[in-house]
């Protein structure tokens, strides 16, 4: 079963029975017993040998993440690891989401610097993968008996060549952030789970209000061409290594609508120019709608914890194009690797099988984040997690999962490229055709 229908069934079942259950993934069952022997075994003098202890593991590792004061799921996940393993020290290297793909490639260039490292943009792993950057870590797989089935599809993706380059950590996927108190000011109704994209678009004018500094948005959109872009691909029938991009119009249209008329989601330029992160502008209360990625519920549920928002939030559903059914969303899977020329391989592959085993997911999960590995008590965690808004389970039941970017050649040229034209359009430095014609010829340039 892969992931999409484990997400929709068990979540389902949890809003019916008040448990999550119906979703299984747990360790491998065994599948055979010895055979009886055909006569009874001599007595022994001596009682039989235990198995040996495991040694304990000792060592230091160079971690590499992004953002790390920004999402507390990757300190405690290293801090679990540390307190299972006295003997190991972890050198966390926290690099600045905007610069993470550069400095981490610089890395891998420079050979042993980093040890482990997550990768945060699915568009990078194929370069990675073919520099030879990335270990194959199938021999300890198979050494250590892992069941990769239990990641529910999402292990195939990360096995390039025949070799397992990577592991499964997290899965997110975009969902719809709003502010209750924007709402309830203006009497408006909550977003629903099954809502279109135009409609989003008219309930962002219902819910715009104030002027100047005291304005309170209805929408906002990053500066990623993802917060865009996406919204052309929920359908599953296109990517973004097609060479026809007239799919994004009508997204590219409707931002630039309520951006320069409607004047109900802020302007992509002075995002741009002011640097604003999309997790500040909405934890400050200054939007009452945001598309954002599931991984931003645990950021918000640290920043309350911590007194840093009072935002009164909750989360629907991603808002859906007119020809495809509620459920379709959009996301990837956030996978970790061991660097080839680490000295430290044997160590680095420990720390990827504890933080994408059980231990790893149930953290995840007491974070409000989804691991890929969705067991049935990794479920219950996500449910019981404090902070967690009402209703989010039903929210969470996607019915498919379509991919914002496919692992393939050239993919990360051709996103680079999209990012650029992206820019133009959104500056209103090209039209909307203009941009997208732009966008097919360089790609078809790309691509050979």
């Amino acid at each position: 079963m892969n992931l999409k229908k484990v997400l929709s069934l068990a979540l389902a079942g949890a809003m019916c029975l008040s448990l999550l259950a119906g979703c299984t993934g747990g360790a491998p069952n065994p599948t055979s017993t010895p055979a009886p022997a055909s006569n009874p075994p001599a007595e022994q003098s001596e009682a039989p040998s235990q198995p040996a202890e495991p040694a304990e593991l000792t060592g230091t590792l160079k971690v590499a993440m992004w953002d790390m004061t920004a999402d507390p799921i990757f300190a405690s996940v290293i801090d679990a690891f540390k307190d299972a393993n006295p003997g190991v020290t972890i050198e966390p290297i926290d690099i600045p989401s905007a610069d993470y793909g550069t400095k981490l490639s610089v890395m891998l260039n420079g050979g042993s610097d980093v040890d482990v490292f997550w990768v945060k943009d699915a568009d990078t792993i194929y370069p990675i993968a073919k520099r030879g950057q990335m270990a194959d870590m199938s021999s300890y797989i198979t050494r250590d008996g892992l069941d990769l089935g239990i990641y529910n599809g999402q292990a195939e993706d990360f096995n390039i060549d025949g070799k397992q380059i990577g592991m499964p950590f997290r899965t997110d996927y975009y969902v719809l952030f709003y502010n209750k108190d924007i709402f309830d000011a203006a009497g408006v109704e909550y977003p629903s789970n099954d809502m279109t994209w135009a409609e989003f678009e008219e309930l962002a004018k219902k819910v715009t209000m104030g002027e100047g500094v005291d304005k309170k948005y209805g929408a906002f959109f990053h500066t990623w061409q993802a917060c865009v872009e996406n919204w052309g691909v929920q359908d599953g029938e296109h990517t973004i290594m097609d060479t026809d991009y007239s799919f994004f119009k009508p997204y590219y249209e409707m931002v630039l609508r309520m951006q320069n008329d409607d004047k109900t989601c802020m302007d992509y330029g002075t995002v741009k120019t002011a640097n604003l992160h999309y997790s500040g502008v909405f934890s400050d209360g200054s939007v009452a709608m945001m598309p954002m990625g599931t991984w931003f519920a645990a950021t918000m549920i640290d920043k309350i914890n911590k007194g840093e928002s009072s935002v009164n939030w909750g989360i629907a559903t991603l808002p859906h194009p007119e020809n495809v059914e509620a459920g379709y969303v959009v996301g990837a899977t956030t996978p970790i690797a061991v660097n080839s020329a680490s000295p430290n391989q044997d160590l680095a592959w420990e720390f990827v099988k504890f933080v994408c085993g059980s231990e790893g997911a149930a953290i995840v999960a007491s974070h409000g984040g989804v691991p890929a590995l969705l067991d049935d008590a990794t479920l219950k965690v996500i449910a019981g997690v404090d902070g967690y808004p009402e209703g989010a389970l039903e929210a969470l039941a996607v019915k498919n999962i379509c991919r914002d970017r496919p692992i393939a050649d050239k993919v990360s040229e051709v996103n680079q490229m999209l990012g650029e034209v992206h820019s133009l359009i959104m500056l209103g430095e090209v039209s909307v055709d203009e941009g997208l014609a732009d966008m097919g010829e360089q790609s078809k340039s790309i691509q050979g």
